[in-house]
């Protein structure tokens, strides 16, 4: 039996984090020496386009990690950790990420591509490190995509998400969350 078909069954024919019936592929969980269904998830394009930052990030799309971080598989269980490690500046996903078990071995998945994801510095425009959860202040007016909004220089933007593009940030500006490039704020 394929690595697909394995999948669907495991799940009944739904994505793996959230349950979605469109569209599935099987996603190779890293680190993964072969193609091994137990290595693997089954995920919606939605689900796949986030965690591989091909499409913006849409928080409340990660709800579904309240149900999904409980499955029995490891591989579905290192991909909801990995995600809300990446959400952790959310209170929901913090509060989740406080109260998922995982196996040892589990863990240690897990957290092996998010050491490497730590090698990457977010610096803002006078040369300083910036950490997730750290205020900081808009050098410049910024027209915010998407919306008629301009986010006014002076702004301070607290507890702030880090991304994986050292170049990107992630906080709130009058209620609505955008990405923001680090070399227009400063800590």
């Amino acid at each position: 039996m394929s690595i697909e078909q394995t999948l669907l069954e495991r799940n009944d024919n739904k994505c793996e984090l959230c349950s979605s019936t469109d569209n599935l592929s099987v996603y190779e969980v890293p680190p993964g020496a072969e193609a091994d269904s137990d290595k693997c998830v089954l995920l919606c394009d939605t689900c796949k386009g986030q965690i591989e930052n091909t499409i913006d990030l849409d928080v409340n799309h990660w709800h579904c990690l309240n149900d999904s971080m409980w499955s029995q598989t490891p591989a579905v269980q290192v991909m909801a950790y990995r995600m809300l490690s990446r959400l952790s500046s959310e209170g929901w996903a913090k509060d989740l990420l406080d109260m998922i078990y995982l196996e040892e071995e589990t863990k240690v998945w897990a957290e092996k591509t998010l050491a490497e994801d730590d090698d990457v510095q977010h610096i803002d425009s006078n040369g300083v490190r910036l950490n997730a959860g750290d205020t900081v202040v808009l050098i410049k007016d910024l027209d915010v995509k998407g919306s008629s909004m301009t986010a006014k220089r002076g702004t301070a933007v607290r507890n702030i998400g880090l991304t994986s593009n050292p170049e990107h940030i992630e906080g709130r500006v009058d209620g609505q969350r955008i990405v923001i490039l680090t070399k227009f704020v400063k800590k």
